[in-house]
């Protein structure tokens, strides 16, 4: 009766119908197959992105060198890495050397290592490109950053890494002219950078 359910009578609740439990474990449960489904459906380059546990500060040497590359004009380019521990954006050298071939060759044989293992190393970098423009209109300077990530031989969480702290990068150097992104090392040719950033107006 309703009365003997409201007491919590054993009698009134004997009379209640039984869920059947004895459905087979091993049957995934329909919230897990369309956990499963959703996970599968994502881009796998998406699907290993840092979470917020893994935020990257930018060391605060990062913007000194950039205003003195910007201002002084005595520093060329600027190599930029993350720490250690994947926590930090920090210089990793500023030269004044106007060699191109010295700066190509220490971003294509950088490295990253992640966990024992070590593969090619992602780098950020900015670089003072001067170049004369077509017609005798005159010369010009930009401050281009340049985001490399070989396509192949570089681990997989250095390289997500790299892609997900690089805007935090770009909003603390206020005063880049341009932008480039760099997976091979025909990427990173001067001529192929500079006709980039020239909009076709490179002079041959």
């Amino acid at each position: 009766s309703v009365y003997n359910l409201r007491k919590g009578s054993d009698k009134g609740l004997s009379t209640l119908p039984r869920l059947n439990t004895s459905a087979p474990r091993c049957l995934p449960s329909v919230l897990t197959l369309i956990e499963a489904y959703s996970f599968l459906t994502i881009p796998l380059h998406l699907r290993y992105r840092p979470t917020h546990r893994n935020h990257v500060t930018v060391s605060p040497e990062c913007i000194e060198k950039f205003n003195e590359l910007k201002l002084g004009k005595s520093i060329k380019y600027i190599i930029y890495k993350l720490s250690d521990d994947y926590k930090e954006i920090v210089v990793e050298e500023a030269s004044t050397d106007a060699e191109w071939e010295h700066f190509q060759e220490k971003i294509v044989n950088a490295k990253a290592s992640y966990k024992g293992k070590e593969g090619k190393g992602p780098r950020y970098a900015v670089y003072d490109f001067q170049y004369e423009l077509e017609g005798g209109e005159g010369t010009r300077n930009k401050i281009v950053f340049i985001s490399w990530s070989p396509d192949d031989g570089t681990l997989v969480f250095p390289r997500m890494t790299y892609a997900s702290s690089k805007e935090a990068l770009k909003n603390a150097l206020n005063g880049l002219g341009a932008e480039v992104q760099a997976n091979n090392e025909d990427e990173i040719e001067y001529s192929t950078i500079l006709k980039d950033i020239s909009k076709g107006k490179l002079v041959a």
